[in-house]
């Protein structure tokens, strides 16, 4: 049997003559929201019912497929992590290190928010009364923060979503296994392996995120509307500025003066990250963007691996810092309760201390209530936001993931291991980064005839 040769006419081009471009991710994600915000507008002023709950029906799909790989996700991501760092030199210095920034940067955010909350007192004028609030299902109490850390039974937690307790377990196996040493092997190479499906599974749900985009963004506008944002105007635009101020304000001043990197790079770097986070509202469903973009701009892998799960689950300057400041501020207004000074280095005290409470999760809500009890406010002040929480919550999350990302450049500036080069480098969307590196690996076989 002979091979056949296909004959080729000179002059003329082989292949298809016209090819599709390649719409970039970051282009899918802005197209997304654009006809988000268009379908949105058009089910609410038009009262169509049934796209509304389209919207919500997509929306919610892919914010239950990102929760779906959540527990695995944090468990085998903080125990590889930690059993990593026995490859990185100076191992405990490097933590000491990045939870010190991470306490930094959360004190600089929480004094913003209470700057801003005083500057503008966002509770008077509202409209709103004690009345208008219920106290929420869910709350956050000191003891329950301490006694929620240890779990009663290893399958609850998983089962519930109690990332708390999922990342106790982890850290307590981690270490285990560092102790073991080579007896411990096989795990780590089992975990490694369920580690890399995880991602690689949800890497296939984030190809989702524009879609989740339409969704999500277009239920949002056709629920809640421009009334409801109308009426709580000055919260509103005091959680946006806020988180502005440090996404855009604080975080450039870092890099330039502490990292001495350039700010623009970063965000080239760094923004398919933190635009993933502002549409699906979790910090642990963008964690693997958020370490690959991390690499990419010039961390050492296995320290990014400790400092990103890390960060998903305790860094959080939007929810913790800025957003209970505000918040504190606004529902003692509604309330007509007085604080004093002692009473914001409480906020400031709780949002460096209990930001693990949010656990990287959607919403903030048991950090909110946690703040609450500290300060002995009522506890139904929360359901005055709860109406306001997805919008806030966008804007939130990308704030906690850029700050996620840039800790560990800073560190790695600080300590000389942050490859220069790489991070100038940094621009290409980590999606298709990956798609290419992926067709890239595989074989082409001929096909004999």
């Amino acid at each position: 049997m002979s091979a056949t040769t296909a004959s080729v006419t000179p002059g003329k081009p082989t292949g298809p003559r016209f090819r599709i471009p390649k719409v970039p991710f970051w282009a899918q994600i802005v197209a997304g929201l654009a006809l988000g915000v268009l379908l949105g507008w058009l089910a609410r002023s038009q009262d169509i019912s049934w796209l509304k709950d389209t919207l919500d029906q997509v929306g919610s799909i892919f914010v239950q497929l990102l929760k779906l790989a959540v527990a695995p996700l944090v468990f085998f991501a903080i125990l590889v992590s930690i059993t990593n760092l026995r490859k990185v030199n100076n191992a405990a210095r490097l933590a000491t290190r990045t939870l010190l920034w991470f306490m930094i940067t959360s004190l600089i955010a929480v004094a913003i928010g209470l700057a801003l909350g005083l500057l503008t007192n966002p509770g008077a004028g509202t409209g709103l009364t004690p009345k208008d609030g219920k106290a929420p299902e869910n709350r956050g109490t000191w003891i329950d923060f301490l006694t929620g850390i240890i779990p009663t039974d290893i399958i609850t937690p998983f089962a519930t979503l109690e990332v708390l307790q999922i990342v106790f377990m982890a850290v307590v196996a981690g270490i285990a296994a560092l102790a073991l040493g080579e007896k411990a092997k096989p795990i780590l190479t089992l975990s490694e392996a369920v580690l890399e499906l995880l991602q690689k599974a949800l890497w296939w749900v984030i190809r989702l995120a524009p879609l989740g985009t339409v969704g999500l963004i277009g239920f949002a506008i056709a629920d809640y509307g421009w009334d409801l944002i109308g009426k709580y105007a000055t919260f509103t635009a005091d959680v946006y500025i806020g988180c502005a101020l440090v996404l855009f304000g604080v975080y450039p001043l870092l890099l330039a003066t502490v990292a001495k990197v350039n700010p623009i790079q970063f965000f080239k770097g760094a923004w398919p990250a933190i635009q993933l986070a502002f549409v699906s509202r979790s910090s642990v469903g963008t964690m693997p963007v958020t370490q690959k973009v991390t690499e990419r701009l010039g961390v050492p892998k296995d320290y990014t691996s400790f400092a990103v799960p890390f960060g998903a689950t305790t860094k959080m300057d939007g929810c913790a810092a800025i957003y209970p400041a505000l918040a504190a501020i606004f529902i003692a207004q509604i309330f007509d309760v007085q604080l004093g000074i002692q009473d914001y280095l409480l906020i400031a005290f709780v949002s460096v201390v209990g930001s693990a409470a949010t656990a990287g999760l959607t919403g903030a809500t048991v950090m909110l209530t946690l703040t609450l009890s500290t300060l002995g406010l009522p506890l139904e002040g929360v359901g005055l936001l709860m109406a306001i929480d997805p919008i806030l919550d966008m804007i939130r999350t990308a704030t906690n993931v850029a700050g996620q990302a840039l800790v560990p450049v800073i560190v790695a500036a600080r300590e000389k291991i942050l490859d220069l080069d790489a991070y100038n480098a940094a621009s290409a969307s980590p999606v298709d980064e990956y798609d290419a590196r992926e067709a890239e690996q595989k074989v082409t076989v001929p096909v004999a005839a």
